[in-house]
């Protein structure tokens, strides 16, 4: 019996530089606490080791002290950790890599996978073939030299690459690091763990991607995982686990409003967020202005609520009513500038988004200045 976990896209260093820098720096460091995670998981399953299947760094260019810290987080499983290289971290002749080792920060029990040869565990029975990109892009099969690396009897097999699956993946991300959709089989691999498209996914029964295991984009393709696979025995077909570990959710939410009282409905769906939810909300349809500041005041609350709230809501109209007109209580030059904004906003055209701006700004000053009173 062969155990292990399958991860992959840890991208320790990455940046969020689309978010505020309190909800970015604790993205950041999620990162971190997600391989300490892994090592935590792997000494609970007690497996025999753990593969990383490409893009354990971001970039090429991180500080000495990230490098530290990450391979600080491997310590605590002592168990053979397997990590590959993927294209955000290649084995280039200078890289990460070898400023790790030249800064002594590799354990004795982990194995970085830089060259295109099978690696040998014979304590576990266990030979291991990677795809190693020494460039960030390559337009060859790295893992077609698996297909001729002769077949030892009562070995296990198991091949690590990163790419992009022919004929699987989104066609957009087809083209580089490609990789054959058959490979397990042509290889007589008991396992290929895979790496590079961020969520999880079973290619064949013998191929996975695990996907990345802390989420850091909006897509809903099941991210936030570690693979626990078991194989009983050489050639047996493998028994996979998803695991969830993640600690933020990311979430994509799209509403349209129609009429007012969605406003109060919108708010009990957001509910079920929390600290640890990061949410890209986009607003589409028509409020009238009561119910405008009435969703602001929503968003108020869920902004205090969850890690962080993108809102888009430029598609989202202000449809002032008499109603809300009268509801200020003004008269003059101010009511006949009110109704003018009105009149421009409900026109339509270019202008529309600027008057129910517009709209929106006068209605809080007044607002502000009668609370003053």
């Amino acid at each position: 019996m062969l155990t292990f976990l399958h991860t992959a896209d840890w991208q320790i260093g990455r940046q969020y530089g689309r978010f505020l820098p309190e909800d970015a720096a604790l993205l950041f460091e999620a990162r971190f606490d997600a391989v300490k995670a892994i090592a935590a998981l792997a000494i609970e399953k007690k497996v025999d080791f753990v593969v990383v299947a490409g893009d354990v760094f971001d970039s090429q260019t991180l500080s000495d002290r990230q490098i530290l810290r990450c391979f600080m987080a491997l310590r605590t499983y002592t168990g053979p950790w397997l990590l590959l290289p993927g294209n955000h971290d290649a084995a280039l002749s200078e890289s990460v890599w070898t400023r790790a080792q030249r800064l002594g920060a590799i354990p004795d029990h982990v194995h970085v996978l830089l060259r295109p040869e099978p690696l040998v565990l014979p304590e576990l029975n266990l030979t291991v073939l990677p795809g190693v990109l020494t460039q960030r892009q390559s337009y060859q099969d790295l893992s077609a030299w698996f297909d001729h690396v002769p077949v030892e009897q009562g070995m296990f097999r198991i091949g690590v690459a990163h790419g992009s699956v022919q004929g699987i993946l989104a066609e957009h991300i087809d083209s580089h690091n490609p990789l054959a959709a058959d490979r397990a089989e042509r290889a007589q691999l008991d396992y290929l763990a895979l790496g590079d498209w961020h969520g999880m996914r079973q290619i064949n029964a013998r191929t996975w991607y695990s996907g990345t295991p802390e989420p850091d984009r909006f897509k809903d393709n099941q991210p936030g995982h570690v693979l626990h696979v078991s194989v009983s025995a050489p050639r047996a077909l493998p028994e996979v686990t998803a695991m969830p570990i993640a600690r933020y959710q990311w979430h994509s939410v799209a509403v349209e409003f129609t009429h007012d009282e969605q406003v109060q409905d919108f708010e009990q769906s957001t509910l079920q967020y929390d600290l640890y939810s990061v949410i890209e909300l986009e607003l589409t349809g028509h409020l009238s202005l009561a119910a405008t500041q009435a969703l602001d005041a929503v968003l108020l609350r869920l902004e205090s609520r969850v890690r962080s709230v993108d809102v888009q809501r430029e598609a989202l109209l202000l449809s002032a009513t008499e109603e809300d007109i009268q509801a200020l209580q003004v008269d003059g030059y101010v009511q006949a500038a009110l109704v003018a904004l009105q009149a421009q906003q409900k026109a339509g055209g270019e202008a529309a988004q600027t008057a129910g701006d517009a709209l929106l700004l006068m209605a809080q000053i007044l607002n502000q200045a009668r609370q003053q009173l």
